[in-house]
């Protein structure tokens, strides 16, 4: 060839400029530049003579037994509309929903695959069914595997949706048409991305909706208005259609209330006419009288025992009886009592007691806050079928924070949370914490794409160590901390949760995620030394526990399917900037840390702590409290 130099400069446009040199090099150059371009953008998709479709050696059936919970779930469920009309976020809150239920499900989302698969296509009409039809040929080989496949895809025209129909019935798979119906206002109020702006200015040619025509599916297998439902409610939809279809287990569907409701069984008295006859039952049955109760439901691993221990009389009195009756003191300073459940079908067996200890906490030493209370208690446990008269009250003036499992997923449906992330503490809120829940909320919408994640803050409201600070003063120091903005009070959900904190360490854990779990979250931040304490034992008063135990545990633990572990960051007060941020171990000299035992003597002595620490007037509600203790000491 020549040996002349082609000289090219390139135009604002991007297209080729001005060549210098040979006029006929130049044209030579661009004819194989056009030609080059041609060949990637429209690939050759005739089959070639010499291949030839093999058969799995493993059946459906067979695959099913490892990745469909006993069925094969493989199937197609194909997403069309406007761009803008919801068909991403469906799209992930339905694979999230499915593969927390154990349903193999996996999304195919139409950016996604143009960053990928397909992005030497362009948007013409020729470039867009090509587009479809190899999207239909990945879908169809995820649904062979027994993966609920979900696709994402405007997928403008009938004839390419109908195509991939067809592939997918003549394989023997199932193939569900949804059709994402939002009217193009709604789409193009919405406009995250901004390109119907764009389209609408001429800078985006070929936009469906605005030059470029959509066809909407005739005969649709379900049709969902995203205009006039949330999200939870059109995947609610899809799952519905997918249960009656027969590709989902038992218990994970059960329309719009029962796919929240179905997951918790609570043990309470159905109307007003079961609870009368319960307390007529009660009246001809011995009584146990309760202290406090601690409940959980549900059949599954329970790291935590939780149980009733009686004493040798009460014991006696169970004797020959199939029932009993639950009271508790009223709390008026009467002594009286009153009803607040029966337990059915008793059994009564020796509370092994030392046994519990050493398999619950790791140790038998009494001087366990826990340990000791087990050994005092009675010798015997009681059991049986429980059902209360209704939800527990306590009568303090908290019980609003008191919410049930259910009360708290129908709250964030209401807030239309697309994600929860739950925060335990028994301690006060400082500004490291802060920073950690934030920087949660940060990642889940920067990084998982979520749209609204939510926060439950979600204090321990049962029985705690003398030493650490009471439920109400926390409840007062955590609001404090909100209307100061330190949390965002728009998404977070503050709420008690009324379980004792036992100082079981890493088994406890265990109990607290799954608790939050049932409750709604799909996130969950583990602390250092969750559930600890230090050891009774040990003259130094070092950890009992490993520290990042509870964290190492929790990612090995099964029946958490439905929860992702959210790794706790340790932040502590930087001198160089004056604010709480996340500990450097490269630059430890800049960093203090500010321990209880710390706050309580910098309120003693009335002062404050370092500025950026905790929100001012959470502090001075935790400062007033220190102040009267240490009056009363």
């Amino acid at each position: 060839g020549s040996q002349e130099k082609i000289q090219g400069k390139q135009g604002n446009s991007g297209e080729p400029g001005e060549f210098r040199g040979s006029r006929g090099i130049a044209a030579k150059a661009l004819s194989i530049l056009s030609q080059l371009q041609q060949t990637a953008r429209r690939p050759d998709t005739s089959m070639a003579s010499n291949v030839f479709q093999q058969e799995h050696y493993v059946s459906r059936d067979r695959r099913a037994k490892v990745t469909g919970g006993g069925g094969f779930r493989g199937c197609t469920v194909w997403l069309t509309g406007f761009s803008g009309a919801g068909k991403t976020t469906i799209a992930f809150g339905l694979e999230e929903y499915l593969v927390s239920a154990g349903v193999p499900a996996y999304s195919l989302d139409g950016d996604n695959i143009r960053t990928g698969l397909n992005k030497n296509l362009g948007f013409s009409q020729a470039d867009r069914e090509e587009n479809i039809r190899r999207i239909s040929e990945v879908a169809k080989l995820f649904a062979d595997g027994g993966i609920v496949c979900i696709t994402a895809f405007i997928s403008p025209f009938r004839q390419d949706r109908d195509k991939a129909r067809r592939l997918h019935e003549e394989a023997g798979l199932k193939f569900y048409e949804i059709f994402v119906d939002a009217p193009l206002e709604v789409c193009e109020t919405r406009d995250v991305k901004g390109l119907y702006r764009k389209a609408r200015e001429g800078l985006i040619k070929g936009f469906t909706g605005i030059d470029s025509a959509y066809e909407p599916p005739m005969r649709p297998d379900l049709t969902v208005q995203t205009a006039a439902c949330g999200v939870r409610q059109s995947v609610l939809a899809v799952v519905d259609l997918l249960d009656r279809e027969g590709l989902l287990p038992a218990g994970v569907a059960g329309g719009a209330s029962g796919a929240v409701e179905g997951e918790i069984c609570e043990l309470v008295a159905a109307d007003a006419a079961e609870r009368q006859a319960m307390l007529q039952e009660a009246e001809g049955l011995p009584s146990l009288k309760l202290d406090e109760i601690d409940l959980h439901t549900g059949w599954h691993s329970q790291s935590v025992p939780i149980v009733l221990a009686i004493n040798d009389a009460e014991r006696e009195a169970c004797v020959g009886q199939s029932s009993v009756a639950l009271r508790r003191q009223v709390g008026d300073g009467s002594g009286d009592s009153q009803v607040i459940g029966l337990l059915h079908s008793v059994e009564v067996f020796a509370h092994q007691k030392r046994e519990r200890c050493a398999r619950t906490f790791g140790t038998v030493s009494s001087g366990h806050p826990s340990v000791a209370r087990i050994l005092a208690s009675g010798d015997w446990l009681i059991g049986g079928e429980l059902k209360l008269l209704e939800h527990i009250k306590w009568h303090d003036g908290l019980d609003h924070y008191r919410l049930t499992p259910r009360q708290l997923r129908a709250r964030f449906a209401e807030m239309n949370a697309d994600a929860v992330f739950a925060f335990q503490l028994r301690n006060p809120v400082h500004n490291g914490h802060a920073l950690l829940m934030a920087d949660t909320r940060r990642r889940l919408l920067e990084e998982r794409r979520y749209r609204n994640p939510v926060l439950l803050l979600h204090p321990l409201g049962g029985w705690t160590k003398p030493d650490d600070v009471p439920l109400p003063v926390r409840l007062r120091q955590h609001e404090a901390v909100l209307k100061a903005g330190v949390l965002d009070p728009g998404s977070t959900v503050t709420a008690v949760f009324p379980a004792p904190m036992l100082y079981a360490g890493p088994t406890e854990v265990q109990w607290h995620a799954k608790a939050r779990m049932n409750a709604g979250a799909n996130f969950y931040i583990v602390g250092r030394d969750p559930a600890g304490l230090p050891d009774p034992d040990s003259p130094e008063k070092s950890d009992l526990y490993n520290p990042q135990h509870g964290a190492l545990v929790l990612g090995m633990t099964p029946g958490l399917d439905k929860l992702e572990i959210v790794p706790f960051r340790v932040a502590a007060y930087n001198r160089s900037i004056g604010r709480m941020a996340f500990f450097e171990p490269s630059r430890r000299d800049e960093f203090e840390f500010i321990s209880g035992t710390k706050m309580r003597a910098l309120a003693r002595d009335g002062r404050d702590p370092p500025d950026g620490f905790m929100a001012p007037d959470a502090w001075a509600v935790l400062s007033e409290f220190y102040r009267q203790q240490q009056q009363q000491k």
